[in-house]
């Protein structure tokens, strides 16, 4: 094998679902002054991808060869992984955490087991630093992690949670720069355009939407409507409820796999809307946020990070209905008053990216 002029970094994507194939193809294609090579396991399978990696990548060569600094993502079991390659144990690692396994809201279809978190606490352990994509993931994290030792019987370490806090950082995933767009027409706030952009799975809280267009029926106040998103061959039932019930106020129904019009989608849109109960980011939020959209999240997750206090609804969790009643009036006080877009200009890859290139310099030293 030829030697390379450029430091060479091994990144490991162990469910390369579509956030997370996306950055790191943005982080490759953002910092051309390495020598990159990507290994990635498809993103099916959830609770064999995260227990199962190490041994899905016992004999991939890749593993074999010398590299100068591994990236990888927070499916990644790191410390199995190290065992299986003794030859990677002096290798730097950045651990990236676009998730943790402990904020996850769970469905009735789920069953309880500490392994996926524990996957997480073991690699943040083995890792040199590890980067999370919000503060409120880190902090989620980190405060998880504390109350999950707190509950262990005996012989647990002092000190662990601090270690980790010290070496941990929060470095979100970048917007493109062509994202930032002047909006072309000005904000319809008679009849506003609504876009909802999310997976369309039950974390993204779909019953919460319903509910909130039916609030707003029954307020009076007009809107068109376009739901987007990755789709899914088993959605949650709302979502034909909601096709059925508001057909004349549809725009835009389903995923467009065309980047171009899903960009014209978001410039042309008056509103982005959330009513996630789980979103470690909101990719899908800042995207809309950057292309002129005025924000409606609930005031909860990482919203608070860069939606502006008008924009928030007050969280209710365990009520569906009166937190669909908070949103509701929200938008309607939006639409009567002149609050601008809050355009979210520190998520910029051209601001970003050198932030991720200090942190890849420094832990190739």
């Amino acid at each position: 094998m030829c030697a390379s002029p450029r430091p060479r970094i091994l990144i490991l994507s162990a469910y390369d679902v579509g956030s997370h194939r996306r950055w790191r193809e943005q982080l490759v294609a953002s910092q051309p002054q390495y020598d990159w090579q990507v290994v990635s396991l498809p993103p099916r399978y959830f609770r064999w991808r995260i227990r199962g990696n190490a041994l899905s990548w016992l004999n991939t060569p890749e593993l074999r060869q010398p590299w100068d600094l591994l990236v990888v993502t927070s499916m990644v079991d790191l410390a199995t992984l190290k065992g299986c390659h003794p030859q990677l144990a002096s290798v730097p690692v950045l651990l990236y955490m676009h998730e943790n396994q402990f904020a996850y809201p769970r469905s009735r279809q789920q069953h309880d087991s500490i392994d996926p978190q524990l996957v997480n606490v073991y690699s943040a352990i083995a890792a040199n630093r590890i980067a999370f994509n919000s503060h409120w993931n880190r902090q989620s994290f980190l405060e998880a992690t504390s109350a999950l030792l707190a509950k262990l019987p005996d012989a647990v370490p002092a000190g662990v949670v601090d270690a980790l806090r010290a070496k941990s950082t929060v470095l979100p995933v970048p917007i493109e720069d062509r994202l930032f767009q002047a909006r072309t027409v000005p904000l319809n706030r008679a009849v506003p355009h609504l876009v909802w952009n999310h997976r369309w799975e039950y974390d993204k809280g779909p019953e919460r939407l319903l509910a909130l267009l039916r609030q707003l029926r029954y307020e009076g106040q007009r809107f068109r409507l376009s739901v987007v998103g990755e789709q899914f061959r088993r959605q949650p039932p709302e979502f034909a409820r909601i096709r059925e019930e508001f057909a004349a106020q549809i725009e835009q129904w389903g995923f467009l796999d065309n980047r171009d019009g899903y960009d014209r989608l978001l410039n042309q849109a008056d509103v982005v809307v959330s009513t996630a109960l789980h979103d470690f980011q909101g990719l899908s939020m800042l995207e809309a946020m950057a292309s002129g959209c005025l924000a409606l999240a609930p005031d909860r997750l990482a919203y608070p990070e860069y939606v502006p206090q008008a924009q928030r609804y007050t969280r209710f969790d365990d009520d569906v209905e009166q937190e669909s009643q908070g949103a509701a009036i929200t938008l309607i006080q939006l639409m009567a008053g002149n609050e601008a877009p809050a355009v979210p200009e520190a998520w910029r890859l051209s601001r970003l990216g050198r932030r991720y290139r200090e942190l890849i310099q420094e832990l190739l030293g």
